[in-house]
């Protein structure tokens, strides 16, 4: 078996999110691609388009939001991700346990787990949803009405937990967005669900994040006890070593890797975006040093400039105003490079204004 050095496992990660070059492919095709696109920040899937794509504009993926192609919904690791229809349909059922697991682990629900079957609990949320689109508040009102012995915020965080709702437009509409309003997953696309199989989901994870192992995957997906399918379909599969690890990493015998010397160019990615959250040890691309600087103590993954196929600074926008925060010192040679690229972002977020650029010295 080969034996991949991290630079290895960089480039050929970098490839898989199509981050090693713009694709001249569809935000459909893409959403489809990466299987899924975190969107905890409503408009990120925006940025994570546009950096991946060569002709992204924000009206297309508003047009795939409302006419239903694809949706948002809580997915992988509980968290919201922006999916194709036919992905939400496929992929929530393989979760379900899963999302179980975060209900029964939520210890602020722990008395309500107690005293109330969560069987019907997840029964009237679902019945509620299907008949007409609620906010949490007004989820939590409705429960109330039929729990009366528990509080409404209580039931409303709970039932989300136990059925697959969507967040409908205009919440993550470019230009719009709006609170959270929720419907049944079943019910918006007007489709059963149809779940996907195990192994058919460890497949499309190898095509966008392998090389990778069972625990990678079991990082990215939330589910557990993953090594069992990886043998299953390990006939199917290439193998190769990774340099730091005995643990073999697994994938599509189909793709070849680039060429680790391959140039990584200047990237901006949005807050949460997948890249750093779909692998057990992601030294590959996250040096350890930099995490303090992107995850924070209260649970946010902030935007980060990749130079090199590593973050070496994080940004934040105000308007047309990009600011520019180093994690490493950014050699000056680099800043026209960077320049291009962040004015580039500029003009697609802002583009009837003129755009300003600001690159702090000192590292964050």
């Amino acid at each position: 078996m080969t034996t991949l050095s991290r630079r290895a496992l960089n480039r050929a990660t970098l490839d898989r999110q199509w981050l090693l070059e713009r694709h001249p492919a569809t935000a459909l095709e893409a959403i489809e691609h990466l299987t899924g696109m975190q969107s905890q920040a409503p408009l990120a899937p925006y940025t994570g388009l546009w950096t991946r794509l060569t002709n992204f504009t924000p009206a297309e993926l508003v047009d795939l939001m409302t006419d239903r192609s694809v949706v948002r919904l809580g997915l992988m690791r509980g968290t919201i991700h922006l999916v194709t229809a036919s992905d939400a349909l496929g992929i929530y059922p393989l979760l379900r346990d899963m999302h179980q697991r975060l209900l029964a682990s939520n210890q602020t629900l722990a008395p309500l787990r107690a005293t109330l079957d969560l069987d019907a609990l997840a029964a009237t949320a679902h019945r509620l949803l299907s008949t007409s689109p609620l906010d949490a508040a007004s989820l939590g009102t409705s429960l109330a009405q039929e729990f009366p012995s528990h509080d409404p915020a209580t039931l409303s965080r709970a039932a989300r937990d136990l059925i697959a709702g969507v967040q409908v437009p205009p919440r993550g509409l470019w230009g719009k967005g709006g609170n959270p309003i929720i419907t049944t997953l079943e019910s918006w696309l007007n489709r059963p669900l149809t779940p996907h199989t195990l192994e058919t989901l460890v497949l499309r994870y190898l095509a966008a994040y392998g090389p990778a192992t069972p625990l990678d995957m079991q990082q990215w997906s939330g589910l557990t006890h993953l090594t069992e399918i990886f043998d299953r379909l390990g006939p199917k599969l290439r193998t190769y070593h990774q340099e730091d690890s005995t643990r073999p990493l697994y994938d599509l015998p189909t793709i070849t890797l680039p060429d680790p010397d391959t140039p990584a160019p200047i990237r901006f990615l949005p807050a949460f975006d997948n890249l750093y959250l779909s692998h057990t040890n992601r030294t590959r691309i996250l040096p350890d040093s930099a995490r303090p600087h992107i995850f924070t103590k209260n649970g946010i993954i902030k935007p980060t400039l990749l130079q090199n196929g590593h973050p070496t600074a994080t940004y934040t926008i105000t308007k047309s105003h990009l600011t520019i925060t180093p994690i490493t010192p950014i050699p000056y040679s680099t800043h026209p490079q960077i320049e291009t690229e962040a004015h580039a972002l500029l003009t697609f977020l802002s583009p009837t204004t003129t755009p300003t650029l600001e690159f702090l010295t000192t590292p964050n």
